[in-house]
């Protein structure tokens, strides 16, 4: 059974983040002390008291409001709360009762799930402020606990009240994740609609306006191809353009969800074409060992497409993206649904790719067919002697070769080694790493 979900809700600005990363141990949520920087709802996993259970951080809720990004973000929380079994409702002492919270009570009233009032940025030593009795007239069934978010204070009151109130059915198996998908690319190239179409819901807030965003979000599918991960992140800068902390911190979370992914969709706007923006993110990927597949999103508002389109991209993305000539290109649409099934199997296959694992045997078999073909270089009428080569891991494949000089193993050798692997064994979809060791070198240096 699922582990039981705690959401933290409240409007904004009232330390919601702060406390999420600090109940999950870790700085997940993007923490700024302006209002709406959290806008879709970020997951996390903790524990109290032998018990796991899953915590929700939300976008502020903005009771009445227009503005596009706030009315969604205001959805979202309405979804998270709907999702789980206990809310934690977040205020502020500083500002005291105010009537958005009495409209967010309000709504939290409707929801029928169980309420823990909390009051936040109570920091002193000693009792409360005089506020914090103010939030008493919000009239839940448990009394407000005070806390601090910032220090820490009071959040082993609030664990206790969190856990005593979950469900006794609620499980605590820790459901496989699957393989863990990061989509990355340019701010607006489509990546939310991307999962929101995988996953047949509005699970992230959707909108054509570059950075909607902001924090690595992750959303599971199961399927009849198998289980997902997918981390949705923040449209990567170029840094000129990173104008505030907020699209910083976005950055470093894309640049964290790559390392945390098996696999990486490189999203690419069909219709603006692959640019160099484009080239550095794919990068990222590539450097961090893993299995990619660029996605040429938008593939419906290509203009004038005919028999030999797909051809003349493939060579643009091929020139563009030189270094990663291994990784398959998709061309899908997220608006119309284009092919966008056919990601889950190619995503199997890379993944499987990149967990890849061959015999000693196998590989030196290869390795001998390799250096009679191609004669190692020499250099100065000394000449390359390769002794053997074994599988040190996976995700990427990492091979340790043995010579008598590293210095004589160039890289064009190195590169004509591996083009013999993959002519071999496959390899689609994933980094080769080779570690070239010389006889007497010490393995762990």
């Amino acid at each position: 059974m699922a582990k039981p979900i705690a959401a933290i809700v409240g409007r904004p600005n009232v330390g919601k983040s702060t406390l999420f990363n600090k109940l999950i141990g870790e700085r997940r949520s993007i923490v700024e002390d302006t209002p709406g920087v959290t806008r879709d709802r970020i997951y996390g996993e903790t524990e109290w008291c032998g018990r796991q259970f899953v915590l929700i951080d939300t976008g502020g809720i903005e009771p009445d409001t227009s503005d596009i990004i706030l009315s969604q973000m205001r959805t979202q929380a309405e979804i998270a709360i709907e999702s789980a079994d206990v809310i934690i409702f977040m205020t502020d002492s500083r500002s005291g009762l105010i009537s958005d919270d009495l409209e967010v009570a309000r709504m939290l009233r409707r929801s029928n799930k169980p309420v823990i009032p909390v009051v936040n940025k109570c920091d002193s030593v000693g009792n409360p402020p005089d506020t914090f009795y103010e939030f008493y007239e919000l009239g839940f069934d448990m009394d407000p606990i005070a806390v601090s978010s910032l220090h820490g204070t009071g959040t082993g009151d609030l664990l206790d009240a969190v856990v005593s109130l979950f469900p006794e059915a609620a499980g605590e198996e820790n459901d496989d994740a699957g393989i863990k998908v990061a989509v990355i690319g340019k701010p607006n190239a489509g990546k939310s609609s991307m999962i929101n179409r995988l996953s047949g819901e509005k699970r992230l807030i959707v909108s054509n306006i570059p950075g909607t965003t902001r924090d690595a979000v992750d959303t599971r599918i199961t399927n009849k191809y198998g289980t997902y991960t997918f981390i949705d992140t923040a449209g990567i800068r170029k840094n000129a353009k990173i104008k505030d902390s907020v699209e910083h911190y976005s950055v470093l979370r894309a640049h964290t969800a790559a390392e945390r992914a098996d696999v990486c969709l490189v999203m690419i706007d069909a219709a603006e074409g692959i640019t160099e923006q484009d080239e550095k993110i794919a990068g990222i990927a590539h450097e961090a060992g893993k299995a990619v597949i660029i996605v040429l999103n938008k593939w419906d508002s290509v203009q004038d497409k005919d028999s030999s389109t797909v051809k003349e991209f493939d060579n643009k993305v091929r020139t563009a993206l030189a270094y990663m000539p291994y990784a398959p290109i998709m061309y899908v649409s997220a608006l119309t649904g284009q092919r966008v099934t056919n990601l889950f199997e190619q995503i199997n296959l890379v993944y499987s790719q990149s967990m890849l694992r061959i015999s000693t045997g196998m590989l030196n078999d290869v390795l001998a067919d390799a250096t009679q073909r191609v004669q190692p270089p020499t250099d100065k009428g000394r000449r390359l002697k390769i002794f053997y080569m074994t599988q040190a891991s996976v995700a990427p494949p990492t091979f340790v070769i043995f010579c008598n000089d590293a210095e004589l193993f160039h890289f064009s050798y190195q590169r004509y080694i591996e083009n013999c692997l993959r002519d071999t064994f496959g390899f689609l979809g994933t980094p080769i790493k080779l570690v070239i060791r010389q006889r007497g070198d010490n393995p762990d240096n």
